[in-house]
């Protein structure tokens, strides 16, 4: 597969990322290759903290509340069945570009504590998770959808190596 262009930045000045741009560089590359995508892709990735992905929640869903992770789509894709003629590509790299990933990594880090995990396995679930949404896949229901999401997220994380029964 051809990798990934991941540009991860920082949301906040003296923000320490550490290893978080490795893991979810590796993450995103497991989920592509498990949906079968394998084509050169772009996503942007912004690290921040509960107070900066609090304040992206309130200026682009209305929600004035912090969460581990929020994913804009760049085309509506449906789950399952990627097409690269519904997406945007830059003229010049290539690329198709996915979307836009906004992680709190002081959520991951208590998330990665709370359930027992670690940051590591935290961090690379919510790149999962989250590239699966820009791929067209969606949980809000309790139903079929959360379910197929969710093997999915499964399927990418034995990829990476983590076989906990929560993935």
């Amino acid at each position: 597969m051809k990798r990934i262009a991941v540009s991860v930045r920082r949301g906040k000045p003296g923000l320490r990322i550490g290893f978080a741009g490795y893991l979810i560089r590796r993450a995103l590359r497991a989920a592509l290759a498990c949906e079968g995508v394998n084509l050169l892709c772009e996503v942007s990735v912004l690290l921040t903290d509960d107070e900066g992905i609090k304040a992206i929640n309130l200026k682009s869903r209305g929600i004035d509340s912090s969460t581990d992770v929020l994913s804009f789509p760049a085309s509506e894709l449906k789950a399952g069945d990627f097409n690269a003629d519904s997406c945007e590509t830059d003229p010049y790299s290539g690329r198709i570009f996915l979307g836009d990933i906004a992680i709190s990594l002081e959520r991951a880090i208590l998330q990665g504590r709370e359930y027992g995990h670690g940051v590591k396995r935290e961090i690379s679930y919510l790149a999962v998770h989250s590239l699966l949404h820009l791929l067209g896949y969606d949980h809000l229901d309790e139903g079929e959808n959360k379910m197929r999401m969710r093997e999915h997220e499964k399927k990418a994380m034995h990829l990476l190596g983590y076989d906990k029964a929560d993935n």
